[in-house]
């Protein structure tokens, strides 16, 4: 009999090497309105991938691929931390409001050195509107 675990036994956040990924960006277009979307990423390396790279990978899939036409017309230049797999979340649906040690600012760090790993998941927005929500959290259903 085998001791080994089951494959449902191991933590999905290592069931990929670190230099074929899947990361999740969360392409915000809205804070107050709670407007995001999805993009998922596969086959980051994220060993050779930088942050910039990263925002480059995010924004030309936003420019080129059907069904973003909406999210084009905001200026996408920041990316935060959202969670890791398994790690614990926001109670904000939108962003985590906290944390500012999250946002990665230096677009030439590699996303491992960051700890990134397989599954994470980041917000990408306007640094400029992510400051106003902030400094008045509020959200609006009302158009």
């Amino acid at each position: 009999m085998s001791t080994e675990g089951n494959i449902s036994d191991v933590l999905t956040n290592l069931t990929r090497p670190p230099t074929d990924a899947t990361l999740t960006v969360r392409i915000i277009k809205s804070f107050e309105f709670r407007t995001e979307r999805s993009l998922v990423l596969h086959d980051i390396n994220l060993e050779t991938t930088t942050v910039g790279e990263l925002k480059e990978i995010a924004s030309k899939a936003v420019k080129t691929q059907p069904g973003w036409k909406a999210y084009r017309n905001v200026e996408l230049d920041t990316l935060k931390l959202y969670s890791k797999a398994h790690g614990a979340k926001t109670t904000n649906l939108i962003i985590n409001l906290d944390h500012d040690d999250w946002l990665f600012k230096d677009d030439s760090k590699f996303l491992i050195d960051l700890g990134f790993e397989n599954e994470t998941e980041v917000s990408f927005f306007n640094g400029e509107m992510y400051e106003k929500f902030r400094a008045n959290p509020e959200t609006r259903w009302d158009s």
